[in-house]
């Protein structure tokens, strides 16, 4: 609800959070099926640039948020369509996972974080920078337990998924997460990085980089994703808070020719047993929240969040880019679940 004089909650909330030094600007959204509810803009671009405010069309680093808005939801299109069956071991119809450890998993054991990869995910020095020699490197990397034993998120599951999809449909990642699911969701906004420097010159700005002595604007601030040239599973893509909503609009009532109502049932509900903590496909439940309260998250570590309901008909979307002043991912954790009690109240 709006507090007495107009103002809505979470402009109220951001514009403490830029003023405490948290984040330089944040954008959000916040709706239901049919549409926005609530959407605004608060703070700088870039604090170097302080004449430039964000914008509501201000593109972001979205990081982790890749591994839904690409990965998830272009599995979902193959497990639709028959192509990929969950519960399949790997290395029963993907040649370059038979024969290695990651032959023993499942599509389910990487969706659900319980296949036992190896916590870390530093790929250029524990396999140099070719692309196949780093492809080779995860497959074979021995599990850090049995699958389906445990619950431990990795980014490598979703590099992984990423790179079977390619297998499955016989093109790249990029393409297949835009002809799949961007484009049939109205995405017009959203693509992989780096981007070219008239869109990049909008972008909110992320992490101070050594190499070229300035910070990150349109370049994938996650190392490893930079690596594989832009374009992986774990990281990548650059999205407005507008764009965003779509997708989440999406996820509530799926449009013909994207993921189906199926895949989206199958994958916000727990996945994982008993095991802790519990996990749906690619999303968990929201923090402070659990699976019965029916609030599914996604964060990232850039500074983005997005959540979703279908049993309330809501979602929301929080993009900042808070690595712009800090590692710390605390000060902005405590902002987001306000954001989150506000927009699921």
């Amino acid at each position: 609800m709006p507090e007495r004089d107009g103002t809505p909650p979470y402009a109220r909330l951001l514009a403490g959070a830029v003023r405490d030094g948290v984040c330089p600007g944040a954008v959000w959204a916040a709706g239901d099926a049919a549409g926005v509810r609530s959407a605004g803009a608060v703070g700088l671009l870039d604090p170097a640039r302080p004449g430039e405010p964000v914008r509501p069309d201000t593109r972001y680093d979205v990081a982790s948020l890749t591994k839904v808005l690409a990965v998830w939801g272009v599995v979902g299109t193959l497990v639709d369509a028959g192509k990929l069956d969950p519960a399949a071991p790997l290395g029963t119809y993907w040649p370059a996972a038979a024969g290695r450890p990651a032959g023993a998993l499942t599509a389910h054991h990487l969706l659900t974080h319980t296949a036992g990869l190896p916590l870390r995910a530093n790929l250029r020095f524990l396999y140099g920078s070719d692309p196949q020699d780093v492809r080779d490197g995860v497959l074979a990397e021995p599990l850090r337990h049995r699958p389906g034993a445990a619950v431990a998120y990795t980014d490598r599951a979703a590099l992984i998924l990423g790179w079977l999809a390619e297998h499955l449909a016989g093109r790249p990642l990029a393409r297949l997460a835009r002809e799949r699911v961007w484009e049939p969701l109205g995405m017009a906004a959203t693509g992989f990085g780096p981007l070219e420097p008239v869109a990049a010159a909008r972008c909110a700005p992320t992490e101070f980089d050594e190499e070229s002595g300035r910070h990150l604007r349109g370049t994938v601030h996650d190392f490893s994703a930079r690596l594989l040239g832009g374009v992986c599973g774990i990281a990548g893509v650059f999205t407005t808070a507008g764009d965003t909503g779509r997708f989440l609009r999406g996820v509530l009532a799926p449009p013909s020719g994207t993921f189906s109502p199926a895949w989206v049932a199958a994958s916000l509900r727990v996945g994982t047993g008993g095991l802790v903590p519990p996990r749906g496909l690619l999303w968990h439940p929201a923090p402070g929240t659990g699976p019965a309260d029916d609030v599914w998250a996604h964060f990232g570590f850039t500074g983005t969040a997005m959540w979703v309901s279908p049993a309330r008909d809501r979602w929301a979307v929080l993009l900042t880019n808070r690595l712009y002043v800090t590692r710390d991912p605390a000060p902005l954790a405590r902002v987001r679940e306000e954001f989150r009690a506000h927009a699921f109240a």
